[in-house]
């Protein structure tokens, strides 16, 4: 199938976080798995070394995408790795950290991959040449905030709220770097439950603007049962295809991106990646869950 058709699946499911990171052994624990991973997933690779079939994996719920470790339904990017690693002969391992976090042992080395990760998360990264998921950055606002977003000169008289280490567009990139200095321009958060946190200052007017994605933004008023009045989206600034990323110090990460980009496209083709995605409410011909 042509990368073209891969893309454009993959805009369909959307064109368009996390326990505390101090206790990773605690995190790895929770998913009810017995691997060498639950023995230290800190030290990840090197660690894994006598069981090298294990790929523990990272990252903030952001669900729909990649949700809470070791639940019914971890994530259709956490369940699509996992199908296709586990029918090459490995076992995975997810497990849930603040992002900042999860890229720091992933690039050290000390975990095998990251979930949900865009290019410019981590250029340095393994990254697969076929995407895992498709995301749609948007700017939320109070549901009675009548904001827009007109550029990025209509952000000059707002608080932008941002999370720890996310990328979002190069341009706002750009931006959030050059008013990291100046709260009141750009305020950053982290902890164990970033979206949820995020959510909370907007819905007390404690900040003008949060950055999500539009998916995540749907699938936590639905699940949380917000629908009514939930944080109003004020504006797409960008797409971008997500990624499970391996780490650069993992030897054989070309050979394992290599291996999720023909799973990926092979089960897009056989129809096994929409099983996945029904898990979740979602079909090729829905933008929302």
């Amino acid at each position: 199938m042509s990368r073209l058709v891969v893309l454009a699946f993959l805009f369909i499911l959307f064109m368009g976080c996390s326990p505390q990171d101090n206790d990773i052994s605690e995190a790895v624990a929770k998913t009810g798995t017995d691997t060498a991973a639950r023995k230290a997933p800190a030290s990840g690779i090197t660690e894994n070394q006598g069981k090298p079939d294990t790929i523990v994996i990272a990252a903030d719920p952001w669900c729909p995408h990649n949700c809470e470790a070791g639940s019914d339904h971890e994530g259709y990017m956490v369940d699509l790795a996992r199908d296709i690693l586990g029918e090459a002969g490995y076992t995975v391992d997810y497990v849930n950290l603040s992002w900042a976090r999860a890229l720091q042992m992933t690039r050290e080395g000390r975990l095998d991959a990251v979930v949900g990760a865009f290019i410019t998360d981590a250029p340095d990264f393994v990254f697969p040449d076929t995407p895992q998921g498709h995301s749609s950055i948007a700017l939320f606002t109070h549901p009675d905030n009548t904001w827009h977003y007109g550029g990025i000169e209509s952000l000059h008289d707002q608080q932008l709220l941002v999370i720890n280490g996310y990328s979002y567009t190069e341009e706002l990139d750009r931006y959030i770097e050059e008013h990291l200095a100046d709260q009141e321009k750009v305020l950053v958060i982290s902890g164990p439950s970033p979206l949820n946190r995020a959510i909370g200052l907007l819905e007390q007017n404690r900040t003008d603007i949060f950055v999500e994605d539009e998916y995540v933004m749907a699938w936590w008023a639905k699940s949380t049962g917000k629908a009514v009045n939930p944080p109003r989206d004020s504006g797409l600034i960008g797409v971008t295809d997500a990624f499970v990323a391996f780490s650069p110090v993992r030897e054989d990460a070309k050979e394992l991106a290599q291996l999720l980009s023909e799973g990926t496209r092979q089960r897009i083709a056989d129809g096994r990646a929409q099983q996945i995605l029904g898990k979740y409410g979602l079909t090729l011909w829905k933008e929302a869950p």
